[in-house]
């Protein structure tokens, strides 16, 4: 028979006595044939435990605390612990299993809910319970638990050894006489500090063990981490401890999104939960918005609190609980903003090797204090014990000016190291550069680093303020942050580059900080703002007669002109930045200058020029060995030789351009040259292929989330899909394209994708009211446009062709040699 069977086993009658082995394997302290209506609680100084053994007609399960109602969201940790604890598993292995995590995350419920499910499928005869203590004051030490258990077990005081191994070995001579009798008890190990705590508890045989500890014990069974809820399962959480309390309690139902925001703001850590759900509690009235406002708006640590339950004092038990060096390493990583960190920007903190500090934050690690990262040697704090660590380095730096003094010297030399190598890894993403910074062996090991550490970057910047750390940060992480896309952030960075120039009166950096400034506000169509903002950089150049930093706003203000359709006065501008570039000799930039002056040229049909400007150009960037560049220029080209009916050579110009893009990684720009080429397959009925490059082009600004190109692409594959008469899909991806433009605001372009869209319900023969609605729509967005040549041409005929994806080079403003550190 198993043990499962023998756990269900009814034994006989035992005679009476206290601790004697009976002939036949029995023992007389066994408590079988009793009809207990309660547990009874036994104990030992700071120790409880508790024993209950089935009887005739069983009331063992009063042993363990009733099971919460409140319990959930722990499927897969009860499913681990059943399949360690099910005396019919093949693995060989120790019934025992070590539960590790948070304070407060829930590891004791979990083990209390675990042994409903075990004692519920008859594995167990009993259950054995001890509270460790392990971050009171003065935690309980083994002895005290084996006395203790002993006692619980029906050994009488006056037969309890001494402290030492025959204490332990009886403990397992009892356990093993159980176990020949038929029994199976199941010993919870409660809140556990160390493995020492432990190690003389286990028990021997079939007998099963659950630790619970808030650090790692390995050696007592197979580990587990208690992970945070989920948020779904935190709301839950909350709505039934509300409804515990109040059963018409309807909050959580009522405002769910509020909900959500609670239980983000407790970290979905149970007994934050909990806590919050106690305060709501008593204030029946308290709208669940505001006690979000209040969790969120100021410190959190300080509102979960009730007055007799707090999650500071659960912290603080675990951060008391470590060596000096751990507790200042712990303080330290509260200087980091970001929400992680690597073990390289953690030694610069604690000027110890990396060596030394992987195995400190090793060893946090191990007390659920900070989280590996998903890539090995990064490290994260959660937001609830960033907060209190950020409370702890405070109150140590207002203790003496020597410890403010030494977190002061580790922020510097965090931010040094950030500044440095975002600095070097500009180096490497600046095309045309010469020289780049030996800290990367290339561009691709530069860009994994500021993907690996953009979040923190952007952290420091904010948190940096008006200094010089943010002025820095924002010139060098521009390239970076427009090349993935980042368009938000790269304003929020370049914003943030400016205050700190203005508030230092740092006239000599403020011209580039607001060139740059609208190069970012120009990629989120935000042209008026744009407009202004080149030509604030143009007159603090001017005042500063710095002609070169005046060519380049020049040059980013001709692109935003031609943008908004303002083509003369683009090409002006970007004539007046080829002058003052010239003057400087800087042939490269003056490249950049003469392929906007060739999209600008183009714009208003002067095609002879535009392609000579942009031939200017490709000289230029062939002489700098500026590949990358030279496949804006031939993308741009291709479009123009399109126009002038040249579309083998346009063809020829936009693959060359593909193959260059691809020779980048820049899949942003591949994608343009994909529906540029696209436009001219069609123009020589290509179709086929026409169809492969726009849907081609439609993945690739799906994948950078640009819903303006994207429905570019969107417009000319419908026109291509017209072509080959497949017209119910034509007029979807039109109407697709007229929808996204609409909500862009880009008026124009939505004239031209209704236009489009006209063309190709008349094409299918499709009820002319619609078809007459859609040309009166596309009229109206001219008009609304401005466009009011096009408005009235759009009463009948297609204006033009479908729109082409222009490959404008802005230029990107470089701190002035005083800010270069």
């Amino acid at each position: 028979m198993g043990a499962k069977n023998n756990a269900k086993r009814k034994g006989r009658k035992g005679g009476k006595g206290g601790g004697r082995a009976r002939a036949g394997g029995g023992i007389s302290n066994d408590f079988r044939g009793a009809d207990f209506q309660h547990s009874q609680v036994q104990g030992s100084g700071t120790m409880q435990t508790f024993v209950q053994q089935y009887a005739p007609v069983p009331t063992a399960m009063d042993s363990l605390p009733p099971r919460r109602a409140d319990f959930t969201g722990r499927d897969d940790d009860i499913a681990f612990l059943l399949g360690v604890l099910d005396p019919e598993r093949t693995n060989g292995l120790p019934a025992h299993a070590v539960l590790s995590g948070w304070g407060g995350v829930g590891k004791t419920t979990l083990v209390h809910a675990a042994g409903h499910a075990a004692f519920d499928r008859g594995w167990f005869t009993g259950v054995l319970m001890v509270n460790l203590h392990g971050y009171d004051p003065h935690p309980s030490q083994a002895e005290d638990a084996l006395e203790a258990l002993l006692r619980s077990l029906g050994v009488r005081p006056e037969h309890v050894p001494p402290p030492g191994a025959e204490r332990e070995a009886l403990y397992r001579s009892q356990l093993a006489a159980r176990e020949r009798a038929g029994e199976r008890l199941l010993v919870i190990a409660d809140n556990a500090s160390k493995a020492d705590q432990v190690r003389p508890l286990v028990p021997p045989g079939h007998h099963g063990l659950l630790t619970t500890s808030r650090r790692s014990l390995p050696g007592l069974g197979r580990m587990r981490t208690v992970h945070l809820l989920q948020p779904e399962d935190a709301v839950a959480l909350l709505r039934t401890a509300l409804r515990h309390n109040n059963p018409d309690d309807r909050r959580v139902d009522e405002e769910p999104e509020a909900a959500q925001q609670v239980a983000v703001a407790c970290g979905c850590l149970p007994l934050a939960i909990q806590i919050t759900a106690g305060l709501l509690a008593n204030d029946p009235d308290q709208p669940l918005a505001e006690r979000a406002e209040r969790l969120t708006s100021a410190g959190r640590l300080e509102g979960i609190d009730d007055g007799e339950h707090s999650l500071r004092a659960t912290f603080d038990q675990s951060f008391e609980s470590l060596p000096l060096q751990q507790a200042e390493l712990f303080r330290l990583l509260s200087l980091n903003p970001g929400p992680d960190i690597s073990t390289a920007a953690a030694a610069l903190l604690t000027e110890q090797s990396e060596v030394v500090t992987e195995k400190l934050l090793g060893h946090l690690a191990a007390a659920h204090l900070v989280e590996r990262g998903p890539v090995r040697g990064r490290w994260q704090l959660h937001d609830l014990l960033r907060e209190y660590a950020h409370e702890q380095a405070t109150a140590q730096c207002e203790r003496s000016r020597p410890s403010r003094r030494r977190y002061d010297q580790a922020r510097t030399r965090l931010t040094g190291y950030y500044v440095r190598t975002v600095k070097a890894a500009d180096t490497h993403l600046e095309t045309g550069r010469a020289a780049v910074a030996p800290l990367f062996t290339g561009r691709e090991q530069a860009l994994a680093w500021l993907d690996t550490e953009r979040e923190n970057l952007i952290a420091i910047a904010h948190s940096e303020g008006t200094t010089e750390t943010a002025i820095s940060l924002g010139f060098s992480l521009g390239r970076y942050l427009k090349s993935c896309r980042r368009l938000q952030d790269l304003i929020t960075i370049r914003s943030l580059a400016l205050d700190a120039c203005i508030a230092q009166g740092d006239a000599l950096n403020e011209g580039g900080a607001w060139n740059n400034l609208g190069t970012a506000l120009c990629e989120v169509r935000r042209f008026d703002e744009a407009i202004e903002a080149h030509r604030k950089a143009l007159t603090s150049h001017q005042q500063h007669t710095d002609t070169h930093g005046e060519a380049s706003a020049w040059n980013n203000l001709g692109t935003v002109l031609c943008e908004v359709r303002r083509f003369d006065e683009a090409i002006e501008a970007h004539r007046k930045a080829i002058t003052f570039y010239q003057q400087h000799t800087d042939t490269h930039r003056e490249a950049s200058a003469w392929n906007n002056l060739g999209t600008a040229l183009r714009e208003v049909r002067r095609f002879d020029e535009a392609i000579e400007a942009h031939q200017k150009a490709l000289a230029f960037y062939q002489q700098h060995n500026d590949t990358r560049q030279k496949a804006d220029v031939l993308d741009n080209l291709g479009i123009v030789l399109c126009a002038v009916r040249r579309f083998d050579e346009a063809i020829e110009a936009h693959r060359k351009a593909l193959a260059l893009y691809r020779q980048h990684n820049d899949t942003y720009n591949e994608a343009g040259t994909w529906s540029n080429l696209g436009l001219a397959l069609c123009a020589v009925r290509r179709f086929d292929e026409a169809i492969e490059a726009h849907r081609k082009a439609l993945t690739l600004y799906q994948q950078h989330t640009d819903t303006h190109s994207e429905a570019t692409a969107w417009n000319n594959l419908g026109t291509a899909l017209r072509e080959v008469r497949r017209f119910d899909e034509a007029i979807d991806a039109g109407e697709r394209a007229a929808a996204m433009l609409a909500e862009e605001g880009d008026w124009f372009r939505t004239g031209k994708a209704w236009e489009e869209l006209a063309a190709t319900l008349e094409a299918a023969d499709v009820d002319s009211a619609r078809t007459k609605e859609a040309w009166e729509r596309s009229a109206a967005a001219y008009s609304r446009a401005g466009a009011a040549e096009e408005a009235e041409s759009s009463r009948g005929h297609v204006n033009g062709s479908p729109s082409q994806q222009s490959t404008r080079s802005t230029e990107e403003g470089s701190a002035a040699s005083s800010m270069t550190k």
